[in-house]
């Protein structure tokens, strides 16, 4: 009889800060979801950090009690950094893990004492705790300058905002002072799309028109690896996966979650993939590997009344597909004009990756399945 076989992850175990992109410098510790001294199970989240590109929560490498935490909330730690040990109940450390911040310096005498002493009611406490906004510094709009809980969300959106938008406006200055881009555009008739989704529909009301477009666009991509690439400095390297980013809009800014093989996805598996990592996205539930390996991205702005835009090509992918909405046109159809559905997409590029003629073949045949969806599936 076979015997099971498991490999266990050996203790003490590293929690280290995750890079989740190329560029990734540090992440920012949010909140640490465990205490030290903790039992915690092999993949329980312990600890959520902000990078570029989203919060996520870092889960335990091992089973075992959650030791030698050295990085506080609010630490910018380097990517690869330990942050943290997984050890076995009753473990004695032979040392301590070097802290990774300075200790925050003891108050004075004065302001030990004022500590508390701000006016606010108590749903404005509760408020600023969650928020992680200190009440110190706020000006309060109450009787003799108290602080009430409407005060709080104004001074909270400065620092939610921080991080991820600053980040995301970063990467996408570099992308567009670094990258050379080109931009292809193509209108497709979008009449058979629109009754593939109607269909879809009746089985399941959440599928969407991205998740059609992320279905044709996988399906499309093996056969145009250039697009599917990504540029490493000096040449293409074509990605052996076909893993495509969907940008969702959140509160902190923007961020790609990433539908891993795509290509061997059913629609209702992709709508599932889909519909999960945007729930997660918006609460700031995303995990590490949510956000890593991304190989195309599609940006979709139909459901805000956009007609067309151009993208920012997401270094190191090559190539970024921007989609409108499905607006009824009149097009001439043999030669007669009809009033048709149509859908504007524009391939947005970048040239040291793919060349015009490969990017314009791939848009040929992504546009030529949208208008036939049959004839790919």
């Amino acid at each position: 009889m076979a015997r099971e076989c498991r490999l266990e992850t050996r203790l003490p175990a590293d929690v280290i800060m995750p890079a989740l992109g190329m560029n990734q410098e540090t992440g920012r510790v949010v909140a640490w979801l465990r205490s030290e001294g903790e039992t915690v199970a092999k993949g329980d989240p312990i600890l959520e950090i902000e990078t570029d590109k989203a919060t996520v929560e870092v889960e335990a490498p091992a089973g075992g009690v959650l030791a030698a935490i050295s990085a506080r909330e609010g630490d910018e730690v380097p990517v690869g950094r330990r942050v943290a040990l997984i050890v076995q109940a009753g473990e004695t450390l032979s040392g301590p893990i070097p802290a990774v911040a300075a200790p925050a310096p003891t108050p004075t005498p004065h302001e030990a004492a004022n500590v508390g002493r701000v006016r606010a009611s108590p749903r404005a406490r509760r408020l600023a705790v969650d928020a992680g906004v200190d009440l110190a510094g706020l000006a309060g709009s109450g009787p003799g300058g108290a602080v009430k809980a409407a005060d709080v969300p104004r001074a909270a959106e400065p620092a939610a905002r921080g991080g991820i938008w600053s980040s995301m406006a970063r990467r996408t200055a570099e992308s567009w002072a670094t990258v050379p881009h080109f931009f292809l555009e193509r209108e497709v008739d979008a009449g058979r799309l629109w009754s593939w989704r109607a269909s879809a529909a009746r089985g399941d009301p959440s599928v969407t028109f991205t998740d059609l477009l992320v279905r044709l666009t996988a399906a499309c991509l093996p056969r145009h690896p250039l697009v599917n690439g990504r540029w490493d400095g000096s040449r293409t390297v074509e990605n052996p996966e076909v893993n495509v980013g969907v940008a969702v809009a959140v509160e902190q800014g923007l961020v790609v979650p990433v539908i891993h093989r795509a290509d061997r996805l059913t629609l209702a598996q992709v709508t599932e993939r889909r519909r999960h990592l945007a729930e997660q996205a918006r609460v700031g539930r995303l995990r590490p590997e949510d956000l890593q390996g991304g190989t195309f991205t599609i940006s979709n702005l139909g459901m805000y009344a956009v007609d067309a835009f151009s993208a920012i090509v997401n270094q190191p992918q090559a190539a970024i597909l921007a989609v409108g909405r499905i607006r009824e046109r009149v097009v001439p159809v043999n030669g007669l004009p009809q009033v048709r559905p149509t859908l504007r997409l524009t391939l947005s590029c970048d040239h040291r990756a793919v060349d015009g003629a490969r990017a314009a073949a791939f848009l040929t045949e992504l546009g030529d399945v949208i208008e036939e969806p049959a004839t790919l599936l």
